[in-house]
């Protein structure tokens, strides 16, 4: 069913319009044969670019949209619902801007971002490695300075668009000084010895592909350093906390798209004479599962707000992306029941959708992590 939304112009109830009908003549249509296939559509990506669609946080002086964090991720919601490695890779490649739109100097986002919010090109976001997903400062990727810019050597791991990307935001290690040693670069997808491992065989999200990127002594220019050197962590940890909201987002609209897909078989299914929907164990279950889609949007819409408005938002970013995802996998899971044998087979979509729910309690920092970064919020308050 259409969300009912409340959004805070005009603009933006047109805006969320478009998107929907995008959704469901472009994407629904192309999203059970490209999963299946696996294949990556970067048609889709370009397409939704020219739509104005994938620079809709950013201010308009910047080439973006100049729309509220709010409104944006309702948009990745409503694009999710329709195709969720889409929904995913939108949230990446916004999360891959961000550091040149908020710390990159007015030089740098003149000569980079129009290309990049335009769709024209497509980035990745390069931060973990197979031994410091979630720990950070331990990253051993490094970056050497020499005469024409920087070395880079090293392996990130898990990156999503790792071979289809035209430009990785890269953390790598400057100094040896923790946490403080970190500084973020803006790495061509097309530098001398960049390449790629194999596509890492996932569960779910074929059409989202992950590899690792490694780093071959990847000359970068200085005037490609975002930020300060140094400044890395900083960066790394604010751009997270939008990334998590964005995930949320996606989540959500996978909860919703599943929910919607249960009700939809429990109204004309039939056992003992009437529609399953209207026994009492299986309505409960459902409208357990809309409450549950409810709280993962009221809890990301709570977080986005915050972020509009100029407040500290970690812990809700955290909040958002632990309530929205553990949504997921539950609702997921569950319209898998309502649909009995048929859930479980490949005939319909809730068994794709509950194999893509799984990675959004991993990626953007384990729900283990989330639970670990509110607690220290709630300590410090």
């Amino acid at each position: 069913m259409a969300v009912q939304r409340v959004l805070p112009t005009e603009e933006a109830e047109d805006l969320l319009a478009l998107v929907r009908e995008i959704a469901a003549e472009e994407l629904l249509p192309a999203a059970d044969a490209a999963e299946a296939e696996g294949r990556f559509p970067r048609e889709i990506y370009t397409m939704l670019g020219q739509a104005g669609l994938l620079s809709l946080p950013y201010p308009e002086e910047l080439g973006g949209g100049g729309q509220p964090y709010e409104v944006y991720l309702q948009v990745v919601e409503e694009i999710a619902y329709a195709w969720m490695s889409i929904g995913v890779g939108v949230s990446v490649h916004s999360l891959t801007c961000f550091p040149l739109a908020q710390f990159g100097t007015a030089e740098q986002q003149h000569r980079y971002l129009p290309a990049m919010l335009s769709g024209e090109t497509l980035g990745a976001y390069c931060l973990s490695e197979q031994q410091s997903g979630s720990d950070i400062a331990s990253m051993r990727t490094r970056a050497v300075p020499r005469e024409d810019g920087y070395a880079v050597s090293g392996t990130k791991a898990w990156i999503s668009h790792a071979g289809d990307a035209d430009f990785y935001s890269t953390f790598a290690r400057t100094s040896d000084e923790g946490g403080r040693g970190l500084s973020c670069l803006l790495v061509p997808g097309d530098a001398p010895g960049l390449s790629f491992g194999a596509r890492e065989q996932k569960m779910g999200l074929a059409c989202d592909p992950v590899a690792e990127v490694i780093f071959d002594d990847v000359v970068v220019e200085a005037d490609r350093m975002v930020g300060q050197p140094g400044q890395g962590m900083s960066i790394a940890l604010a751009a997270l906390d939008s990334g998590r909201m964005g995930i949320a987002a996606t989540a959500t609209g996978l909860a919703q798209r599943a929910l919607d897909e249960a009700v939809a078989y429990a109204r004309e299914r039939g056992q003992f004479g009437r529609p399953i929907i209207e026994h009492q164990g299986l309505a409960f279950l459902l409208a357990d599962m809309a409450a549950a889609v409810g709280a993962a949007r009221a809890s990301y819409l709570h977080a986005a707000r915050l972020r509009d408005a100029g407040h500290p938002h970690s812990l809700e970013a955290s909040v958002a992306k632990l309530t929205a995802t553990d949504a997921a996998m539950k609702v997921t899971t569950d319209a898998v029941q309502v649909l009995g044998g048929y859930g479980y087979t490949r005939d319909f979509p809730v068994e794709r959708f509950m194999r893509e729910a799984k990675v959004t309690q991993i990626f953007e920092g384990t729900n283990q992590i989330q639970r670990l970064v509110i607690s220290r919020q709630l300590q410090r308050k």
